[in-house]
């Protein structure tokens, strides 16, 4: 491609206004009282593995959960590029969002795009005020990311539907309030025509929570079996058989954003205070210095997504190409910190040593690019996006 050939894939260049540098020093100062108190200790995968609700309600009292959501529902009506400042800062000081996590990010704009007048009256108040959490109900044991072929159905039944299926990978699920699942309400010859949404209560009889533990040990993720659940009619989401229409345009917000690639970020400001405490080499000066110029590119492509959400636009490709670069890069991260400074990982060690978070990070690395899609779904994706393009 010439250098005068316009790319395929346009990010436009994003200024962001004066009121998002005293936003960003708003969010510094309460995260410098934040660790004063103890809650922010600067962990890597704040956002999975940081799950404190009373940090996400602090944040809702400073209008920082829903910050995209009208203020006729609770939210407060700034948009998704101060959004991005908010939880920019926060990930990169591995503060604990995860509780508000899914629900500030797609479930919030999943129910306002889609949802009755009811439900976003219901729901969305009480999830600006970090009072109501959700988890993702979407992948199965054979169906991550072929996610057309999920089997649990959702059958008719006098006043509303009953769910049967298992959902796996569900995060939080054990202490979250509710779930967005995705099931199959028809046998339609296109497998992605027969599927729709249901906001499941995941207290509701018929919902069992099994835990899956990671290697670390941490039970983040469950298996959610849904034995024949009563989901009332006013809990469809959306239309009938628009479930893959609405899935995918959801994934445009939970593949693009500073997640993708801050997930290890509090492991470079570990190893930059370490080599602060011994004179580094210009080999080791020269890759901290990839790493921060991918990390800047990487960052504005992301920026670039929430311009255009901003925008009401649906940037599906853009966001799968963030997502597989953000990725693979804090995977990158973590193997080149072991490289620059070989310090044994320890997960015993005192929380917050360099030795523990690498070791955080090392126990993580395996879900960076699995979770949210795999890569290889995420190129077949831009791959069409291209060809669409032309």
């Amino acid at each position: 491609m010439s250098p005068s050939t316009p790319s395929p894939i346009a990010f436009p260049d994003i200024v962001l206004p004066e009121s998002a540098r005293r936003l960003r020093a708003e969010v510094r100062a309460f995260l410098d009282e934040e660790r004063a108190r103890g809650t922010v200790l600067g962990r890597p995968d704040s956002w999975l593995a940081g799950w404190d609700d009373g940090f996400s309600r602090r944040l809702a009292e400073r209008g920082w959960v829903g910050m995209a959501l009208p203020t006729e529902y609770g939210g407060a009506g700034r948009g998704f590029l101060e959004r991005y400042v908010v939880i920019e800062e926060l990930l990169a000081a591995g503060a604990p969002v995860s509780a508000h996590w899914v629900s500030d990010r797609q479930a919030g704009p999943s129910i306002l795009q889609h949802g009755t007048e009811e439900q976003r009256r219901f729901f969305l108040p009480e999830i600006a005020a970090g009072q109501c959490f959700f988890s993702i109900g979407m992948s199965e044991k054979s169906s991550g990311s072929d996610l057309a072929s999920v089997s649990t159905r959702a059958q008719r039944t006098t006043d509303g539907w009953r769910l049967t299926g298992t959902k796996m990978w569900t995060g939080g699920a054990h202490v979250n309030d509710y779930a967005i699942v995705l099931a199959r309400t028809d046998d339609a010859e296109d497998r992605h025509a027969g599927l729709s949404q249901f906001i499941v209560d995941l207290r509701a009889p018929g919902v069992r929570v099994e835990p899956i533990h990671l290697m670390s040990g941490e039970h983040r993720f469950n298996a959610v079996h849904l034995e024949g659940v009563d989901v009332p009619d006013g809990m469809l989401l959306g239309q009938q058989g628009d479930g893959w229409k609405q899935v995918t345009g959801e994934l445009a917000f939970e593949r693009s954003g500073p997640e993708r690639y801050l997930s290890t970020f509090p492991l470079l400001i570990s190893l930059l205070r370490e080599l602060e405490q011994r004179p580094p080499t210009a080999e080791q000066l020269t890759q901290v210095g990839v790493l921060t110029a991918r990390l800047h590119s990487i960052r504005r492509l992301s920026l670039g997504v929430a311009a255009a959400l901003d925008a009401g636009s649906a940037p599906d490709t853009q966001a799968a190409l963030v997502k597989d670069l953000g990725t693979r890069l804090e995977g990158t991260l973590t193997d080149t910190v072991r490289s620059i400074l070989p310090t044994p990982a320890d997960p015993h060690a005192t929380p917050g040593t360099h030795p523990e978070l690498l070791a955080f990070a090392l126990l993580h690395s395996p879900g960076y690019t699995l979770r949210g899609g795999t890569n290889e779904i995420l190129r077949g994706i831009i791959t069409r996006g291209l060809e669409q393009r032309r």
